[in-house]
């Protein structure tokens, strides 16, 4: 009897649901014209804020880089001149944001002279809450730039020669290429170039702007600030050990967080459907390019090697910054294992036959892979319309060697001639005016003293002090 009163109850709630149903599609009227067209809006308006916010707190995360790379550089260096790195780096981000601002986004954004430069917009006048919006995810890739250069020159360079570098790496250097790229009017997206070869040059989220401007400009100033002490003995290269393995990894590790807002937010938009993609593609090179050096360091050496292994991940990290929202995901892990290649090739290279010295690798990791990932697009892009990219709006727009398609390669190549071109070339004849006239090296006695106590007056590490060189 239980069972069967417990069917009844059942079969009478289902009845009364259904009746209660219909009562309310007969008592509610039709939705009006009006109220559809204000749904349309609310829900268009939603999208604007979710992507304003998105663009925000991805500006957030990439802000966090900074943190990144000055735990990296203090990690990879000497005790003596851990305040002088945490100085540069800290300055690097409180100038690029006034210098952004005042001069940078204008020539970046602002209104189009002859493909090459803006003209308008200096001071964010006559800004709205989108330019606003644009203005803060971009200031905080400018900066990274000179941060680049930063590790690179690290442990004698004369601080006030780095601040008026850094001012004109984010008001003119990073800004004009950048304008070559991403304004939408410069001469590798738009113009003769562009007709003639039959598509636009592609840099997603900047493997060139970013990273290879960076790179290349390090370069210029590694070849003409010169080597630490001790750095090279009959011409061969010794080891300069960091001071803390735990912070460079703990940098390296915030850096890989920070691609998510890096990668990610260069999508632009909230809802884009292709997001998901471009996360996935990031760390599949990332994780890639780690595991490749440190099977390298370990075949050559016998030992994997810690700091060589995480310069293999930001390798992979540069290397897909271009190519993420264009591939399919094995493409991404095999631009990590090649950029993991590269890396080690290019350290290995700077300093046994350039005899560079660079303390934290980042022309290899900057400059090289950032010229990978850049070619990589040529290589491995699906194309627009092609694929799982079928309707993603900010894939290249040609099809890559391996689809069948050249003037995707051709155009790449020609961003790349001008990215080396212009950073190596314009950050040499900076460099060389501040070698002439205020010195872009400290001296010999205080580069053994320590910047930290030259030129700032005190230690990171005040109650021990480690005898060095």
């Amino acid at each position: 009897m239980y069972g069967i009163s417990q069917k009844l109850n059942y079969k009478m709630v289902w009845q009364a649901l259904l009746l209660m149903s219909i009562l309310s599609m007969l008592l509610i009227a039709p939705a009006s014209a009006e109220t559809v067209e204000e749904n349309t809006v609310a829900i268009e308006n939603l999208q604007t804020a979710l992507t304003a916010i998105w663009l925000i707190l991805a500006g957030g995360i990439v802000f966090l880089m900074h943190a990144g790379f000055s735990l990296v550089e203090i990690g990879l260096t000497r005790t003596k001149n851990t305040a002088n790195i945490l100085m540069k780096n800290f300055m690097t981000v409180c100038l690029g944001i006034v210098v952004f601002w005042a001069v940078g986004w204008g020539i970046m954004y602002g209104a189009d002279y002859a493909g090459l430069i803006g003209i308008d917009q200096f001071f964010l006048m006559g800004a709205d809450n989108g330019i606003w919006n644009s203005w803060w995810f971009q200031m905080v890739f400018a900066a990274t730039g000179a941060t680049i250069v930063s590790g690179a020159m690290a442990e004698r360079t004369d601080f006030k020669a780095y601040l008026i570098y850094t001012v004109l790496m984010v008001a003119l250097i990073y800004p004009v290429y950048g304008h070559w790229v991403w304004s939408g009017v410069g001469i590798l997206t738009s113009g003769a170039l562009v007709d003639a070869v039959g598509v636009g040059f592609h840099d997603f989220a900047g493997s060139g702007v970013v990273h290879s401007i960076g790179g290349y400009s390090a370069l210029a100033g590694v070849l003409l600030v010169g080597s630490r002490i001790g750095k090279f003995k009959n011409g061969k290269a010794i080891p300069i050990p960091g001071h803390s393995l735990p912070l460079a990894f703990l940098g390296t590790l915030i850096l890989a967080f920070g691609w998510v807002g890096f990668n990610g937010g260069s999508t632009l938009n909230a809802n884009d459907p292709f997001m998901s993609l471009v996360i996935v593609n990031t760390f599949l090179a990332a994780g890639a390019g780690a595991i490749c050096v440190m099977l390298i360091t370990w075949m050559k050496t016998g030992k994997p090697d810690p700091s060589l292994t995480a310069n293999g991940l930001l390798a992979g990290l540069v290397a897909v910054t271009a190519p993420c929202g264009s591939i399919a995901n094995w493409a991404a892990i095999v631009i990590g294992i090649i950029a993991g290649i590269i890396v080690y090739a290019g350290v290995m290279f700077n300093e046994n036959v350039l005899k560079l010295d660079d303390p934290v690798g980042a022309i290899a990791v900057h400059g090289y892979c950032g010229t990978w990932g850049l070619l990589s697009v040529g290589i491995f892009s699906i194309g627009i319309g092609n694929g799982i990219l079928a309707d993603a709006a900010y894939a290249a727009g040609g099809a890559g060697l391996l689809y069948g398609g050249y003037q995707q390669f051709l155009i790449q190549i020609v961003g790349i001639i001008l990215s080396i071109v212009w950073a190596f070339g314009i950050s040499f004849v900076i460099f060389k005016l501040l070698d002439w006239t205020i010195g872009l090296r400290v001296s010999e006695e205080h580069e053994i003293t320590g910047l930290d106590i030259v030129e700032h007056g005190i230690s990171a590490y005040p109650e021990f002090m480690i005898q060095e060189e």
